[in-house]
């Protein structure tokens, strides 16, 4: 299974930025696909993840700034960053956990850096 995201970039304050991801591999949809970011020095932490129910969570830091949508069919899945800060910055993982719970598969990681 390979995961393959795009959109990461350079963007000022208040902007926004589109990410996308999409699994290849996989016969079967996923527990759940999402993103996690990596700041310089920091650990990975999780932004953002869709269940295959519709079910959305999000780290606290970016609710009402940041939504995410997939597509369970299709094993795709999207952050859309809206209201971006400099502290968004970091390099964003897309992630997806199999639908037993026993694999983590990982994206190649895309750098979103929000400065002017």
């Amino acid at each position: 299974v390979q995961l393959q995201a795009s959109g990461g970039g350079l963007v000022q304050p208040g902007g926004s930025l589109r990410l996308s991801c999409a699994a290849s591999g996989s016969r079967f949809s996923f527990r759940h696909m999402g993103w996690y970011r990596q700041a310089p020095g920091k650990q990975r932490d999780l932004v953002a993840r869709i269940f295959g129910s519709g079910t959305t969570s999000y780290a606290d830091s970016v609710k009402g700034r940041f939504t995410i949508s997939g597509d369970n069919a299709k094993n795709t899945v999207s952050l859309q960053m809206d209201s971006l800060k400099p502290e968004d910055t970091a390099v964003y993982y897309c992630h997806a956990l199999s639908r037993n719970g026993f694999d983590d598969y990982w994206g190649q990681g895309t750098l979103v850096t929000v400065s002017s």
